[in-house]
């Protein structure tokens, strides 16, 4: 269980303003669910947060979970789950909430995302949660181009339970995000925090678009002020290029400067790149033979 921690979801949920700059999960003190406006979707998305004990298995510099620690996402109360999730979307797309609590240029339901404060694939309850938001946007008349969106760092994705699970998410209009970083061991060691086997890991990755729509979700920044090497970005410019020319079906790579503070110890040592060094890589992305969603 989680904990036992949340509002009644049968209540009129607070007029909170929400803000691309804030996604805080406790914004409505509901245990799993909490809104979030995205600036890439330009619209309203609901996160889905399956580790709320704030553990997760990698730890990128960039995180913006305070009190992050190293584990997986506990068992999940699913009834909790699936009441707090059937009350924000009665709010959302039944009542009142996009006026009170959602700027008019986000005043869209673009997704219901797993994302939240560690990996959500490291929940043994993770095939389940996805069968149980399944079953709660059944029930309501969401918007054509709604998605079911898993954003996931990809290192469990060779599990077969794991897989089994993005494939029902996919009969979902699922869409997954898999994190691609760094293309050599020494980077993802140095972002990541864990020395990920690149081939490994496009193999994972590979795995997984073949089951659902699939994006590569890359951050980008300046360490001590300076951006990542040549010899890193040409090791992620290759892996790019190998995944192409092996035809593994990508929507494309949605490329990330830094958007909000880290609450990792490296923040202070962490800037934004200029925008012109993340739209040169995006195009140099593009002449490999895969599209970009370029958010400086």
């Amino acid at each position: 269980m989680a904990g036992g921690r949340s509002a009644s979801p049968g209540g009129r949920l607070p007029a909170v303003k929400l803000t691309v700059a804030n996604h805080d999960r406790d914004v409505l003190g509901m245990t799993y669910v909490y809104p979030v406006v995205s600036r890439r979707a330009r619209g309203l998305s609901i996160g889905v947060n399956l580790n709320p004990n704030n553990a997760c298995n990698w730890r990128c510099v960039y995180c913006q979970v305070p009190g992050l620690v190293a584990g997986k996402g506990p068992v999940l109360d699913l009834d909790l789950l699936e009441s707090e999730l059937r009350g924000m979307l009665e709010q959302v797309l039944r009542g009142d909430y996009f006026e009170r609590a959602v700027p008019p240029e986000f005043r869209r339901l673009h997704d219901v995302a797993f994302s939240g404060n560690g990996e959500p694939t490291s929940s043994p309850s993770f095939g389940a949660a996805v069968d149980t938001v399944g079953r709660v946007i059944g029930d309501f008349d969401v918007p054509p181009d709604f998605e079911v969106v898993l954003i996931t760092n990809g290192s469990l994705a060779n599990k077969p339970t794991v897989l089994d699970a993005i494939g029902r998410l996919g009969a979902l209009r699922g869409v997954v995000w898999f994190k691609l970083d760094a293309a050599t061991v020494l980077g993802a060691e140095r972002v990541n925090s864990k020395p990920v086997e690149p081939e490994r890991h496009l193999e994972r990755l590979e795995a997984v678009a073949n089951i659902c729509p699939t994006w590569i979700q890359t951050c980008l920044f300046a360490m001590d002020g300076a951006p990542p090497s040549d010899t890193e970005r040409a090791a992620y410019l290759d892996a790019i290029e190998r995944l192409s020319r092996r035809g593994v079906p990508l929507r494309g790579v949605l490329l990330y400067g830094l958007a909000r503070p880290s609450h990792q110890p490296e923040a202070p040592r962490l800037s934004k790149l200029p925008a012109e060094w993340l739209e040169a890589l995006s195009r140099e992305i593009e002449q490999r033979g895969v599209k970009v969603q370029l958010h400086v």
